[in-house]
């Protein structure tokens, strides 16, 4: 898996007290981020590959790589499926 990068014209978001709201703009769809979910979504950047996503998130919430590794896998998976990332 490549680099990840947001698809920015099949999203409008915004944050509102650390809670990252991303409304999807083929249906209306709105997801909720916090936690976990929403330091993921920051870190996607067109530049970090899943490795360094695990790594970075490692270090900020002190969360072992085994741990954290297969949510940050659904996370991806289910950005994937919504439309909103790629990898590159």
């Amino acid at each position: 898996m490549g680099a990840l990068t947001k698809l920015k014209d099949r999203y409008s978001e915004t944050e509102i007290d650390g809670e990252i709201i991303i409304m999807r703009l083929d249906n209306g769809e709105l997801l909720s981020l916090t936690d976990t979910g929403a330091a993921i979504w920051r870190l996607i950047d067109g530049v970090r590959d899943r490795g360094q996503l695990v790594a970075a998130l490692n270090r900020q919430f002190d969360i072992s790589s085994q741990d954290v590794g297969p949510q940050v896998d659904d996370f991806l998976t289910a950005l994937k499926q919504a439309g909103l990332v790629a990898s590159v």
